[in-house]
């Protein structure tokens, strides 16, 4: 079978089950959850028959409805798309599994949960629809697709904390989305087409002045939706609030979304750019700024929610450099850090449902209550914080390496910037491991888990703020003033899909020499842009 065949499966798939399940609603819970992870495991399979096809043959292209270009829309696999297609994928089947462990379709009668599958089904579409276009307009209709259904996982539940993050989040998102409708309405009055091979092509004979602004226009979106400071205002507020799965999914995938944007356009449209040095500035800042609010965050979620930010800046810190080296680390690091960061938010749903809260202060001996928890926090926090062998110290020392050989003034500034990053990120860790794990529990966590609350306004408030939704309700009871809550063993379902991204993390460490190699090719692909464009004119 032809492999462009496939192309438009990570898209339609998902759309069709959505639709379906809509119709099935909650009366056969057993064949929702069914739908949904077959759906996205027959993606899983596409998308890695599209990789091996993309790494083999060159990319892979099918024009919608056969039509030509630039009336048709073309959808692309190549190397970097197919790769991103992979690992999203695998990890949105997995957080699935986590969040039917978690009982999130059926078990909460205050959540209108019967929406959860279908939005999550849509989302996935719209990621995949990102990663495949080769056309800016639908490239423009995939972010509004992925972010449609992410404004409804968002808000699940309609608790106060979660509307208000909400709200913040739909406003940045509906911002963003008017600055990209102008940037494509830019576009397309200077050169008449949407398609990017030939506006890799066009775009070369604009004056530069022309050109410089259509890539701020640019940058300028995608620099919002990947949440580079100083236009990440909005993240540490919106992520946390939301149930364990969707935070995962979201930290993992939508931020690397707007990298991916950023990669594409910066090498495909806009090669040997003129913003190289206010790309390493806020690749520099992103870095810095944003370990430095993780290292003084009291929450868990918070805390991760800030290293994302951060980290998102050692991959600015490749693209930047515009070399090979430089823009397969940050390939590598795209790839590694979805994983990563999408494990330790599915790790933090884990504690807060063992502890009761996300609150560091709060928490305490869960090394002792629950070695497999302190184990399956431990490896991928590692694994971001750098340490060697992991991928997170293969990916840094990748791009440090390319920052050395770049030479530069700003390079080394970069280098200096990613190693002490680096450094913070184990230093907040190290914190979180030692205030949730390692230190005696306090005196409002019992020694088998159980959770004293007080009853007062502010705890009340928190714990609307931070209820997760577990699959099977704590039990309670009243005790002199104070609730008592008894968090249950963790559900086995949640701890295999959480295992299985950590087992898949650690497959980057063993797997180092192919995952580099592949990342290589495709920096060599981006920078060169022949492939791409021929294949895509071909017709």
């Amino acid at each position: 079978m032809n492999a462009t065949t496939l192309l438009p499966l990570p898209v339609v798939l998902p759309l069709f089950a959505a639709g379906l399940k809509l119709a099935v609603g909650l009366r056969l819970p057993r064949i929702q959850r069914f739908i949904s992870a077959a759906v996205l495991s027959a993606v899983l399979a596409a998308s890695v028959a599209l990789l091996v096809a993309a790494d083999r043959d060159g990319p892979q292209v099918m024009h919608a409805g056969g039509w030509p270009v630039p009336i048709g829309i073309a959808l692309v696999a190549d190397r970097l798309s197919a790769l991103m297609l992979v690992v999203s994928s695998a990890v949105t089947l997995c957080v699935l599994v986590y969040s039917i462990g978690q009982g999130m379709a059926d078990r909460d009668e205050a959540t209108p949960l019967s929406v959860f599958h279908p939005a999550y089904l849509i989302l996935v579409a719209g990621v995949s629809d990102t990663f495949l276009s080769g056309d800016l307009f639908n490239l423009y209709v995939g972010f509004e697709i992925m972010l449609t259904a992410s404004y409804v996982l968002l808000t699940l539940g309609g608790t106060a904390a979660r509307i208000r993050a909400g709200a913040t989040y739909i406003v940045v998102s509906l911002l963003s989305s008017v600055l990209f409708l102008v940037a494509i309405g830019m576009v397309y009055a200077a050169t008449g087409t949407m398609n990017l091979a030939q506006l890799s092509v066009r775009l070369a004979d604009l004056p530069a002045g022309i050109r410089l602004v259509l890539q701020l226009a640019l940058l300028t979106v995608f620099g919002i939706k990947a949440a580079v400071f100083p236009l990440a205002a909005w993240l540490p507020d919106s992520y946390p609030t939301a149930p364990a799965p969707v935070t995962a999914v979201f930290a993992g995938l939508l931020t690397k979304v707007g990298v991916y944007s950023i990669l594409r356009t910066q090498t495909l449209l806009f090669p040997g750019t003129r913003l190289a040095e206010p790309l390493m500035l806020i690749a520099l800042l992103s870095m810095v700024v944003g370990i430095l609010g993780a290292v003084a965050q009291t929450d868990l979620k918070r805390l991760l929610s800030f290293t994302l930010v951060s980290h998102i800046g050692y991959m600015v810190f490749g693209i930047a450099l515009a070399s090979r080296g430089g823009v397969a680390g940050a390939v590598f690091y795209v790839a590694h850090h979805i994983t990563v960061q999408t494990t330790l938010f599915l790790v933090t749903g884990l504690v807060e449902r063992r502890g009761g809260t996300t609150d560091l202060q709060r928490l305490g001996g869960l090394a002792r209550i629950s070695p497999l928890l302190a184990a399956i926090f431990f490896v991928p926090a590692m694994n971001l914080a750098g340490i060697p062998p992991l991928s997170g110290f293969l990916g840094k020392l990748g791009l440090l390496r390319a920052g050395v050989a770049d030479g530069g003034v700003w390079a080394y500034l970069l280098v200096g910037g990613g190693v002490v990053t680096s450094l913070l990120t184990l230093y907040a860790l190290v914190k979180v491991w030692n205030l949730a794990f390692w230190r005696a529990a306090p005196p409002d966590l019992c020694a088998d888990g159980t959770v004293l609350e007080t009853d007062d306004d502010d705890d009340q408030d928190d714990s609307d703020e931070d209820t997760p939704m577990p699959a099977g309700r704590p039990e309670s009871a009243s005790l002199s003033g104070r609730s008592i809550t008894t968090t249950a063993a963790l559900p086995r379902t949640m701890l295999a899909a959480t295992m299985a991204l950590v087992a898949l993390g650690l497959a980057y460490t063993v797997l180092a020499g192919p995952l580099t190699g592949l990342a290589d090719r495709a920096a060599g692909e981006l920078l060169s842009r022949t492939p791409y464009v021929r294949a895509v004119l071909a017709r």
